[in-house]
């Protein structure tokens, strides 16, 4: 009996596999035992082929040749990889493997690695799927225990594919069509220029705002101070100076009378379990942590640490099936910081699992990200890793903990017939507040589920007085402050990922809005990537944790159409992908319509305006040379005549002009074309009294050259 092939997403994973697997034996590439060989992938080492390994035109970018849209899509071995892929395609051959075991990560991009490795290998054996959310030793045996069949996850794979053949044919053609426009460089993403799009608007409605002055009023009362307000608006600020010195001057000194007092009670629950997401906007809040970063972290605390979940879920639920294993975890992580905490929960008589912690439904590939069933090395973390896992830690446990519970008291006082208002707090139990009462921030600010308005944030911390309904007090002092109105905040990482996870706000139809409240732009996975390539790309850079778009990429969404640059269009393709995960669409489908918009992004950069240009940093490092114009184009009309060693060519041609005379195209007749020529023939469109050789009698003779064709076509006439 052969053996069964296990193929992981990295080496560190194999290892972790083939330790469990009891594969112990060394091989070139893979680790071998009784039953198994377990090898690995480096990533992708399998994509799809560049443009010219279809046909060698379209090695040389033009537009002429767009779009381009093979009639299969074809996949080969990444090059920097090649030597572990052969090895993977020796050991899926051998006679001694039976059939293999897909262990790459358990999502739509491990599927794909798995999938076109198999494909590109010529592999027809039989697999099964490892499905699994950690990395400890016994996650990894449930695993093996509960293999499925490989076919179960056809659907996902197809998903995938679509996904990756898609943003092929709209990246390549996209950056192909625009470069050629605008002669530069330009990257175009079904997922990266939607992206960029909500950071240029943001940026042009910070362009555009005028800061105004205003004032506010306050009245300095014995034991307390309020703040002016208008009874019927509810607005405090004052646009006049001369207006709010005239209420200043008004209640100066004068009696006034408490006219409410109102104590609301409030409470916010704890917030929900960690998703990528959301971890990695808290970690760029606390620690200014980019997403890849915070991504790169959790990564090695899933992998090398075992000290956590599967970070790359979109999830912030746990499923039922993990009840029996949520107070083995809480006794695991019973160590210092956390001791204090953790017997709090172990010592309630029931553990509170509501449906806030556990919801099946809510549970797509993954769980929420949890603290594995091990006890931590927390010596052995880095300052990064044990911040990323202390937040992790502290959400798991705080969600069991009972509400943070407050009392928000507004004082309405009156004064010469004007109202102030005066805020207080007074929190009446911590709760789940009890694990950040030493942080900086307050922590109640971040939960998103809760019961109260925006009151808190800016409720007064000052002591107030006791004070009953009616009661007078004296306006001892007034003071008056003077503000400007802000304009809209500039996005950092964290508020930039909230922006791309809920982009359904920035579209209008409904069934859409719904689409991106699932998915959002990009994957929790892609996130991190998409921003660092915008910033690769020179689209957006970063200031301290402000991220703004340059002036490139502010030009770039000015030129694409609509179809390009909002998240509409990625919520048409999240649903579909969705459709094909879940078996609804087949991907046939969901390809034509994609090669129809691949079609109507090459006519509409045709019509791109051709007025914006985009500045070529890497051109301005090099010394220009002038080249000499012989004259306007008789093609485009607008672009310069050039010469270079072969041929005299348009200056658009970048644009798809495609005029062009070749120095060499009437040797045959003894004739070199030199620039003095082609001035004459621009000018006149036709050089005559040719001297000629006629090829084969060699005799003498005259000729006629004349320009014909918009393209620069020419004809010759013998006389």
């Amino acid at each position: 009996m052969g053996k069964i092939l296990v193929l992981a997403e990295k080496p560190s994973v194999a290892r972790d596999i083939a330790k469990v697997l009891n594969c112990k034996k060394r091989g070139d590439g893979y680790l071998e035992g009784d039953k198994y060989i377990v090898s690995w992938a480096v990533g992708h080492l399998v994509t799809l082929y560049e443009p010219e390994e279809y046909d060698a035109k379209y090695k040389k970018w033009r537009v002429d040749t767009l779009p381009i849209i093979p009639d299969q899509m074809k996949i080969k071995p990444i090059d920097g990889t090649k030597k572990q892929f052969e090895i993977i395609k020796r050991l899926m051959q051998s006679k001694n493997v039976d059939s293999l075991i897909c262990a790459t990560d358990a999502g739509r991009e491990g599927e794909l690695i798995f999938r076109y490795t198999y494909e590109a290998a010529g592999c027809s054996k039989p697999f099964q799927r490892l499905w699994i959310s950690s990395m400890t030793d016994e996650a990894i045996k449930d695993g093996f225990a509960s293999l499925k069949p490989g076919e179960e996850y056809n659907n996902l794979y197809s998903s995938a594919r679509c996904r990756s053949e898609a943003d092929w044919l709209v990246g390549m053609n996209a950056s192909r069509a625009y470069t050629l426009k605008y002669n530069t460089l330009l990257s175009i993403g079904r997922v990266q220029t939607p992206t960029l799009a909500i950071l240029v608007q943001r940026q042009k409605e910070i362009d555009d705002f005028t800061p105004q002055d205003y004032w506010e009023v306050n009245a300095i009362f014995d034991s307390f101070k309020g703040t002016w307000f208008d009874k019927e608006t509810k607005e405090s600020k004052i646009m006049k100076k001369e207006k709010a010195e005239e209420l200043a001057a008004m209640v100066k000194g004068k009696l006034g009378n408490v006219l409410s007092i109102e104590n609301d009670k409030k409470k916010q629950v704890p917030p929900l379990l960690y998703d990528l997401t959301e971890l990695q906007r808290d970690a760029n809040k606390k620690f200014g942590f980019s997403a890849q970063k915070t991504l790169n972290t959790i990564q090695d605390l899933y992998e090398k640490r075992k000290a956590v979940t599967y970070p790359r879920t979109d999830s912030r639920y746990l499923s039922h099936d993990m009840l029996g294993k949520i107070k083995s975890t809480l006794n695991k992580i019973n160590v210092e910081p956390y001791k204090e905490h953790v017997k709090y929960v172990l010592d309630l008589p029931k553990l509170p699992t509501s449906k806030r912690i556990i919801d099946d439904s809510k549970v797509t590939d993954h769980h929420a990200i949890i603290p594995t069933d091990v006890i931590p090395n927390i010596k052995a973390f880095t300052q990064d890793e044990f911040r990323i896992y202390d937040l992790i830690v502290k959400r798991f446990i705080c969600v069991f903990y009972p509400n943070y519970e407050y009392t928000i008291t507004r004082i309405t006082t009156e004064v010469q017939g004007e109202h102030f208002l005066t805020k207080g707090k007074t929190i009446l139990k911590l709760g789940w507040m009890e694990l950040y009462k030493t942080d900086n921030k307050d922590k109640a600010k971040e939960s998103k589920k809760s019961d109260e308005s925006e009151d808190s944030e800016d409720a007064s911390n000052q002591e107030l007085p006791k004070l009953k309904k009616g009661e007078q007090v004296t306006a001892v002092d007034s003071e008056l402050v003077q503000k400007k109105t802000k304009p809209p905040s500039a996005y950092t990482e964290a508020s930039l990922l909230s922006a791309m996870e809920n982009a359904g706000r920035f579209v209008e139809d409904e069934e859409l809005k719904e689409q991106l409240k699932e998915g959002g732009l990009g994957t929790p996975a892609t996130r991190a990537s998409i921003i660092e390539r915008l910033i690769q790309v020179g689209y957006i850079a970063r200031k301290g944790k402000t991220i703004y778009p340059t002036e490139k990429g502010m030009k770039l969404i000015d030129v694409l159409p609509m179809e390009l640059r909002s998240p509409e269009t990625t919520g048409k393709w999240e649903r579909g992908l969705s459709s094909i995960s879940k078996g609804k669409l087949g991907s046939e489908r969901f390809m034509e319509s994609i090669k129809r918009y691949v079609k109507y992004i090459i006519q509409e950069s045709s019509r791109a305006k051709r007025s914006v240009i985009f500045k070529d940093e890497n051109r301005d490092k090099t010394p220009k040379i002038k080249l000499e114009s012989l004259g306007k184009c008789p093609c485009c009309k607008d672009g310069e005549v050039l010469e270079n060693s072969k041929a005299f060519y348009c200056s658009n041609w970048r644009s798809g002009c495609k005029f062009t005379i070749w120095k060499n195209q009437y040797e045959r007749l003894g004739i070199s074309l030199q620039k003095d020529m082609i001035i004459e023939l621009i000018k006149n469109n036709k050089l005559e009294n040719l001297e000629i050789t006629k090829p084969g009698s060699g005799e003498k003779g005259k000729a006629v050259i004349e320009l014909k064709g918009a393209n620069g076509a020419t004809a010759i006439n013998v006389i």
